[in-house]
């Protein structure tokens, strides 16, 4: 007799799966949305909200997945 837990399952496990792809492709496109947003603001704009040109990115990774 074969003994498996249903946890073990292939379609069971697939939904955290898929669940967690999910969740990262969703912060993946925080990040590449604000780092977009922010490289189509003049220097004068990044300047009224304290961000450098060359931190822009940090923002964007700072958005999108926290410190």
């Amino acid at each position: 007799m074969q003994t498996r837990s249903a946890a073990a399952h292939p379609a069971q496990r697939g939904g955290g799966l898929f669940s967690v792809l999910g969740a990262a492709l969703a912060r993946r496109r925080v990040y590449t949305r604000t780092l977009a947003e922010l490289r189509e603001l003049t220097d004068r704009e990044l300047a009224d909200l304290g961000i450098s040109r060359l931190s822009i990115a940090d923002v964007a990774r700072e958005a999108a997945y926290g410190r």
